[in-house]
């Protein structure tokens, strides 16, 4: 089990709590961090883009002229993908891009990209987040004392809604829940937030 240092939300020591190394201290795989990273932006993707070939573009269905004598190039359609307002040749149409991982590949996916935010330092645990009132202020005020960067993920143990809107006006700023996080998210912020239960819990569920 691993150590790591628990703040307040004014930057203050808190103590320490401990982690499982099999979670916050392995080695990251960094083909496994590239595969999840790829399956999340393509399973983003709803692939719904189309265009129009030749048979489905208005127009065209008479031949523009003869076909030998003119000194011209023979045409059989207005239509074809070389004219104006012609179709598109070989021009997208809709597809699935969605790609599955199993579930060994997932966690350990998860367990570099958290272990890689405690090597590099950008794991805070903070005791508790709370607010009294929707107030971004006190949100944006935790974040510099606790020294988050301008991209920070605030991993949440539970649904609260003034903490989740409190974060919601400031840019860079993203929250989740513990069962929520994702590999892509983790490893796009410069400062992994989460609150003290809910790395106890991470730790415990991923271990």
């Amino acid at each position: 089990m691993a150590n790591f240092k628990v703040v307040t939300m004014t930057g203050a020591d808190a103590g320490e709590i401990e982690l499982a190394d099999s979670v916050f201290a392995i080695e990251p795989n960094e083909a496994v961090l590239h595969a999840a990273v790829r399956a999340y932006l393509l399973n983003q993707r709803l692939g719904t883009q189309s265009t129009l070939t030749r048979s489905e573009v208005s127009g065209g269905g008479k031949k523009p002229w003869r076909q030998k004598g003119t000194g011209r190039a023979r045409q059989g359609s207005t239509r074809s993908p070389q004219w104006t307002h012609g179709g598109i040749a070989l021009g997208p149409k809709p597809r699935k891009y969605r790609t599955d991982l199993n579930k060994k590949v997932k966690r350990l996916a998860i367990c570099s990209a958290l272990s890689a935010k405690a090597q590099n330092s950008e794991l805070v645990i903070v005791d508790a987040i709370t607010t009294d009132s929707y107030k971004t202020k006190t949100m944006v005020n935790m974040l510099a004392a606790i020294g988050a960067g301008k991209k920070a993920l605030v991993v949440l143990d539970g649904i609260d809604e003034m903490v989740i809107k409190s974060f919601a006006n400031i840019p860079g700023v993203k929250t989740a829940q513990c069962n929520e996080i994702n590999v892509y998210d983790i490893l796009n912020c410069d400062t992994l937030v989460t609150v003290k239960s809910a790395a106890a819990k991470i730790s415990e569920v991923y271990a």
